[in-house]
């Protein structure tokens, strides 16, 4: 598995130890059985951003600080120049770009997100807050709460992550999006 993935799954272990909390405890929380989440902490299966935002909320680290492993620092601003956000590729098919990683007790985590076309089914999850995605470039099929909406450049949405949602690049062509989780 990649090893990114891995450096996150040692980030979880980290805080869930520092927090002096047992992996069920963990994992009710997430919403998730004991099982489910070991197989996240083992650094075997990608971890959804979804589950590391309601561990980031309910226990109020940031959430570049478990995606990236660093800490935000700024307090007034926080710049990202073109194409600079600090960047992780949790998959072949994704790849997340965050925006403000250097900015400390944000509302608010922006990300540039990059999806690869694939014939994989679209893998829904749902996390606590809202969202809202807006195509930078490609065409988007995102998959909320069982309706299939198609999204175009310049096409954005604003919804409530608690539905099951995920996302297909369209057209055999990579997409990016605007992704702001609230």
């Amino acid at each position: 598995m990649n090893e990114q993935i891995k450096q996150i799954a040692n980030r979880l272990i980290g805080l869930r130890e520092a927090l002096e909390l047992s992996e069920s405890e963990m994992a009710a929380v997430c919403g998730l059985s004991g099982e489910e989440y070991a197989v996240y902490e083992s650094g075997n299966k990608d971890i959804p951003v979804s589950l590391l935002h309601c561990i980031s909320q309910k226990y109020g680290i940031e959430l570049t600080a478990l995606l990236f492993g660093e800490e935000a620092r700024m307090n007034a601003y926080y710049l990202t120049r073109k194409g600079q956000g600090m960047a992780i590729e949790r998959t072949k098919a994704y790849k997340y770009q965050s925006l403000a990683a250097g900015f400390k007790n944000r509302k608010a985590d922006p990300f540039i997100v990059s999806v690869e076309p694939n014939d994989n089914p679209i893998h829904q999850n749902s996390h606590f807050g809202q969202e809202f995605n807006m195509v930078l470039e490609g065409r988007l099929m995102l998959s909320m709460n069982g309706k299939e909406l198609i999204l175009e450049e310049g096409d954005c949405i604003y919804f409530d992550s608690n539905l099951p949602h995920g996302m297909k690049a369209l057209d055999g062509k990579p997409v990016k999006f605007l992704a702001v989780i609230i």
